[in-house]
C-alpha cells in the first residue's frame, strides 16, 4: 500500500495524535517518525514501517483513500474492534 506523509499527517491530526503517539503506537522511534513527516509525497521508509503506520490508524478508524497520484486522502470511522 502506498500513501502520503499528507495522509498519515490528517489521519493523525483526526484522531488528535502527536506525532510520539502515533510512534509509540506503531512500534517504531519517534525520530522515524518525525523524518517522515519532515517531508512530503510518498514516504522512503521500509516497507515494514509504513505497515505498521497504515495498520494502527487502520484499526484506529482511519481508510485511506485515493492514490498518491489520485486525490489522496482519509475517511473517518469507528475503530475497529
Amino acid at each position: 500500500m502506498s500513501i502520503t506523509v499528507e495522509q498519515i499527517r490528517a489521519a493523525r491530526a483526526a484522531l488528535k495524535w502527536t506525532a510520539g503517539e502515533l510512534a509509540e503506537k506503531a512500534g517504531i522511534a519517534p525520530r522515524t517518525m518525525q523524518t517522515i513527516e519532515s517531508n512530503t509525497g510518498v514516504p522512503e521508509v521500509r516497507k515494514s514501517t509504513i505497515l505498521a503506520i497504515v495498520q494502527i490508524l487502520s484499526s484506529a478508524g482511519i481508510e485511506f483513500i485515493g492514490t498518491p497520484d489520485d486525490r489522496p486522502g482519509i475517511r473517518i470511522g469507528k475503530p475497529k474492534p
